[in-house]
């Protein structure tokens, strides 16, 4: 497909939602050849990303400080801090569908409203989650992590949901929600340990995680779980394990 010339929009400059004092601009792949899996799939091993139906990727000014991370998930091994993230929420039970279901718009606008009142996406409405997270490109998977009834006669209680979308070789986390009373979970951690899980049952090499953006921080988390691959200067590179310079990368 990289031998194929592709149609590519470039945004406007506008200033960065990230870092202050930057510029931001996006590359938007137009060309209706691109929206289908096998494309999008192919799109992510360039350093794109989607938001709804358009794929993006940064295209800054000046500034390369968004960088696509993927988990190689066969060999990955949680730290001693992810292994008690999954100890402690091992009592959650772990649900998935294959549709964005009108029943997580509660969690997704008491999320927003919430937690993220500083957001571009608040107030939350539901135009907006139906169009940002539901997608016709792939085939998604919406991993549900439930509390559990208990003895007072509560049911089952939605307290996550992680929109993850399924690729021919990899998992692509796209957004992850929960309830705000359970924040000391760590759910946002343990959902990306669940996409791992995922991976791995499904024998896909990769999960995508987003950007990193390492003085961002709200979006620099993603460098915790080895070994993962970093998109740099047009290739993957790899990084191994944790070292003294955690922005080191090494091959």
């Amino acid at each position: 497909m990289n031998e194929i010339s592709y149609k590519l929009g470039v945004t406007k400059i506008f200033p960065c939602n990230y870092l202050p004092d930057k510029e931001e601009r996006l590359l938007i792949a137009v060309d209706d050849r691109l929206a289908n899996s096998e494309s999008y799939g192919w799109l992510m091993t360039q350093g794109f990303r989607r938001s709804g139906e358009q794929s993006y990727r940064p295209h800054c000014p000046n500034c390369n400080a968004c960088q696509s991370i993927r988990v190689l998930t066969a060999n990955f091994i949680p730290s001693k801090s992810q292994k008690r993230s999954l100890k402690r929420n091992s009592h959650f039970i772990i649900k998935q569908s294959s549709q964005l279901k009108e029943s997580y718009y509660p969690l997704f606008e008491n999320y927003i409203n919430t937690l993220h009142q500083d957001g571009s996406m608040y107030p939350a409405s539901f135009e907006q989650f139906e169009s940002f997270l539901s997608c016709n490109l792939t085939k998604q998977l919406f991993i549900e992590t439930w509390a559990p009834a208990n003895e007072e006669g509560e049911e089952e209680i939605l307290v996550c949901v992680a929109v993850t979308d399924v690729l021919s070789d990899a998992l692509s986390a796209v957004y992850t929600f929960y309830h705000p009373q359970y924040k000391a979970h760590g759910l946002g951690i343990f959902s990306i340990l669940t996409q791992l899980n995922f991976c791995q049952q499904m024998s896909l090499p990769y999960l995508y995680l987003g950007y990193q953006i390492d003085d961002c921080q709200k979006m620099n988390y993603k460098d915790r779980y080895f070994p993962f691959e970093r998109f740099i200067d047009g290739e993957w590179q790899l990084k191994l394990k944790h070292d003294v310079n955690k922005h080191n990368i090494t091959k």
